[in-house]
């Protein structure tokens, strides 16, 4: 473990200690204390009778030293484990996502949004609720491709999500099973003892995909569990195209769904709209967890309320002095 103190917001910070040392300094240069002349006043400092107390001095310092803890307690302090390990409640998963040129219909839900904006929508959504599992992503269409590895940086996943388009790769087909062989081989290494992969496609299998059993085996041999959703209809749904007419669509392959959900362990889902996509995933958000120890980059520990306990000590120090000790001084 690497620890190392910082302020968050440093540009507030140095502009609240320049106002404060500033004001401090034009205190010292212009400020003057009242000053009453009394009869044998002279006479009384001649013989030492009297003396100066330091209790303002030491006010002022406290006022200072009150300012500063506040301007730091803006600056929001932090200690940062620049490299640690911690147990976290999670499964590893990867999302496998279908951008063939079919996921581009506006046809999904009542507000004829496009399968694939639906589909990044509630995967946006679903991404943020997993607070602590790791997640990565694999697309695919004519090919598959692994998108983004599994992480715990939600804030990249999501950026990538959200740039995904159909032509990020070849939409001109569907390798399903290569899709599922792709999230496997990014899981091969993962030391979770729960394994998933949730899989959204709207069609079926292209001729140069891998064959389903073969992608089932190897799923089953790991232990991943498969959660499959299809996007769309398992029944015949025709599309109005501007030049071609009525036009056929593709159907949700409910059959082969089916058998790699139930073979691995999973359910399969049909999501006609996108209120089923989100009810989907809010059921898988219910997934068993198993707790394990990972490596975490830069562990963000607050210190918010030590310095917000150094201030109320300052204050509470100033009211003690200034009301039971000197207060006839």
């Amino acid at each position: 473990m690497e620890y190392f103190f910082r302020f968050t917001n440093t540009q507030i910070l140095f502009l609240l200690l320049f106002s404060v040392t500033v004001f401090v300094l034009l205190r010292l240069k212009w400020f003057r204390y009242p000053v009453y002349n009394y009869s044998l006043g002279s006479v009384l400092k001649t013989h030492k009778f009297v003396s100066r107390h330091k209790r303002r001095t030491f006010f002022l310092l406290l006022r200072f030293f009150v300012l500063v803890s506040i301007a730091c307690l803006i600056g929001r302090p932090q200690l940062v484990d620049s490299r640690s390990s911690q147990l976290v409640e999670g499964i590893d998963m990867i999302v496998v996502l279908d951008v063939s040129g079919s996921m581009q219909f506006c046809d999904y839900g009542k507000e004829k949004s496009s399968r694939i904006e639906a589909a990044k929508q509630e995967a946006i959504r679903f991404i943020k609720k997993r607070m602590h599992d790791p997640i990565g992503l694999v697309i695919f269409g004519k090919d598959a491709v692994s998108r983004c590895p599994i992480t715990a940086d939600k804030n990249i996943l999501v950026s990538i999500v959200k740039d995904l388009k159909i032509g990020s790769i070849d939409p001109d087909g569907t390798v399903l099973s290569l899709g599922i062989l792709t999230a496997a081989n990014r899981l091969k290494n993962s030391k979770s003892k729960s394994k998933v992969i949730i899989v959204l496609t709207d069609g079926d299998p292209s001729p140069n995909d891998e064959s389903p059993d073969v992608a089932i085996e190897v799923a089953k041999r790991m232990g991943i569990k498969i959660y499959t959703v299809g996007i769309g209809s398992d029944k015949d749904k025709f599309v109005s195209h501007p030049f071609y007419g009525p036009v056929r669509m593709q159907k949700v392959n409910k059959a082969l769904l089916t058998k790699i959900a139930r073979e691995t362990g999973g359910r399969f889902f049909l999501a006609e709209n996108q209120k089923d996509m989100r009810q989907i995933y809010d059921t898988i958000n219910q997934l068993e967890k198993t707790e394990y120890e990972t490596d975490v980059f830069s562990n963000y520990k607050e210190l918010f309320m030590p310095f917000l306990w150094v201030v109320f000590l300052f204050v509470f120090l100033e009211i003690i002095l200034s009301s039971l000790i000197w207060f006839g001084i």
